[in-house]
């Protein structure tokens, strides 16, 4: 194999793109071998295509003269050496061969940032809106926050390194792209998502919608993390191994803890669903697993029970909008999303990690508390537990503006119990947010300008389904929605344990929360909390 790295690989990532690997089964292949026998003689004549545990002239557990140093620095001339026994590495705990060569480029995270900012396909005026009005309607992004700089802003500083599928290339980000520190074990999580892509192709999986996203990255990513996992026990136990004493990840700062818990789920059920899949005992069924890749998770609820094949139901929303409103288009396409279980449970469990009160309390998000193992937060939660489907359908006026835009939010549930739990839950979220009673009008209530996230919500709940409709006013709403926000007396309550509008902490001087750093229900320090999350963050999301 002739291995070359070519620098300045274009990007386009956004949110949950950062392992952009979209996988078909393919057949499997008669392979020689050792993994799970080491001390079994090795073939006189072993080949790269032909042996598992062997790449390129190096075996599995080859020490190489770059093992054991602090720094982890490895120049051109070493890093053939070291990605070829990190391929060997990854197909002896996989079970599968590389077909091809893997690509592996270093740069600097400066020049990361500069591809993430600047990507292939900069966001058109409809995709920054829509991308606005998504994260709104999930209580994740004020309209005076862009969507966009938030994704961008969440990746520049946590990615260690990233598999691109259109070039076939690994690019790792260091510190100092002159004398790269190289993390072994993000090398081989990258290398999996190769082999993936050499096996099962990628071109074929529905990923247009969030859940469909989640869904597919728990088989994914599940897959890879699983690897990861047990190549890091082999590094501690009994291979010599190429990993920085300290490896620093950009900035630590504290994310967007909704879209933390959003695009974190794969990484964190997947190697749960994995197992499912491999079964108990000593004897793994990797034919299951290869055979997941015809049949991937048909939403992220299956990640998140595994075993508990949730099918989504076809949900449509009925444009029932006046000519004054539009559905939202985005490439001439109606601008709809399903956001499945895993983005609702992080819409009702993001205030509690900013320190605020939140539906999810951080306690029940992490009921193990914060051990620094990042595998333990629990998407399984009862407020979202019996979802069976969703679309979200966002509409703008006639000057198509985040000031008068609005959206129909269509929830179905596996019963009408599971509805009402939902709605319950949401109700409570309107009240943390300050929603107050709009007179006169059933079931509407209403948000003021000044508590981030205005306008009129009206809900109805018919049996096993919940619609939310949002506008900027109540004649908006129904107008968006014909027959919303009808005159007549409240069905619903809000939350009377939520705070009153306007009576939530009193901010700082720069805009925090004067709740910022004290403890959270469960735990000690939210800061604390925060770091061992974001350190998680840091470590594992891009691998």
């Amino acid at each position: 194999m002739n291995r070359t790295r070519t620098r300045g690989v274009a990007l386009a990532v956004f949110a949950s793109a950062i392992v952009l690997a979209v996988l078909v089964a393919g057949p499997g292949l008669p392979l020689l071998s050792i993994a799970d026998d080491p001390t079994r003689d090795r073939p006189a004549d072993p080949s790269t295509e032909g042996t598992v545990g062997y790449v390129d002239g190096y075996w599995y557990d080859d020490e190489l003269s770059v093992d054991g140093s602090d720094d982890a620095t490895v120049s051109e001339d070493e890093l053939e050496a070291v990605v070829s026994r990190s391929m060997a590495r990854v197909e002896t705990i996989r079970g599968l061969t590389f077909e091809e060569d893997v690509s592996v480029d270093v740069i600097s995270r400066e020049e990361y940032q500069s591809q993430n900012d600047t990507s292939i396909e900069d966001p058109t005026a409809d995709q920054r809106l829509q991308s606005n009005l998504r994260l709104e309607a999930l209580f994740m992004a004020d309209r005076e926050t862009s969507a966009v700089e938030e994704q961008q802003s969440f990746y520049d500083g946590s990615v260690a390194g990233y598999y691109d599928p259109e070039t076939d290339e690994i690019v790792i980000v260091s510190e100092d792209p002159d004398d790269p520190a190289l993390d072994e074990l993000t090398l081989g999580h990258e290398l999996v998502h190769a082999l993936q892509d050499q096996h099962y192709n990628l071109t074929s999986y529905e990923r247009e919608t969030q859940d469909q996203a989640n869904a597919k990255n728990g088989l994914i990513e599940g897959d890879a993390v699983w690897v990861e996992n047990r190549y890091e026990t082999r590094c501690s136990q009994d291979w010599a191994c190429t990993v920085p004493s300290t490896n620093p990840q950009g900035d630590q700062t504290e994310p967007n803890w909704g879209l933390y818990l959003t695009i974190f789920h794969p990484y964190d059920d997947g190697p749960d669903y994995v197992d499912a899949v491999l079964g108990e005992g000593d004897s793994r069924d990797w034919d299951a697993l290869n055979s997941a890749y015809d049949d991937p998770p048909a939403s992220s609820s299956e990640v998140i029970r595994p075993g508990e094949e949730r099918e989504p139901r076809d949900v449509d929303v009925e444009d029932r909008s006046s000519e004054n409103w539009t559905q939202h288009e985005v490439d001439g396409a109606v601008a709809n999303d399903s956001l499945g279980e895993a983005t609702m449970v992080s819409m009702f469990a993001a205030d509690g990690l900013a320190g605020e009160e939140s539906v999810i309390e951080p306690d029940e998000l992490l009921p193990d508390g914060p051990t620094g193992t990042i595998e333990n937060i629990d998407y399984d939660h009862e407020v979202t537990d019996g979802w069976a489907g969703d679309e979200l359908v966002t509409y703008v006026g006639d000057d198509e503006s985040i000031d008068e835009s609005g959206y129909v939010w269509e929830t179905e549930w596996e019963s009408t119990t599971e509805a009402e739990q939902f709605l319950e839950g949401y109700l409570e979220l309107l009240s943390l947010h300050g929603a107050e009673d709009i007179d006169g009008h059933r079931d509407t209530f209403s948000i003021e300008d000044e508590d981030g996230y205005p306008g009129a919500y009206y809900l109805e709940h018919d049996g096993e389904r919940v619609t939310i409709v949002r506008g900027p006013s109540v004649e908006a709403v129904d107008e968006i929605d014909a027959g919303s926000a009808p005159e007549g007396e409240d069905t619903l309550e809000l939350d009377a344990t939520a705070p009153d509008s306007g009576a939530g902490d009193e901010a700082g001087p720069d805009g925090s929360s004067a709740n910022d750093g004290e403890p959270i229900s469960g735990f000690g320090s939210a800061v604390a909390v925060v770091a061992l999350l974001v350190a998680a963050l840091t470590a594992r999301l891009s691998r």
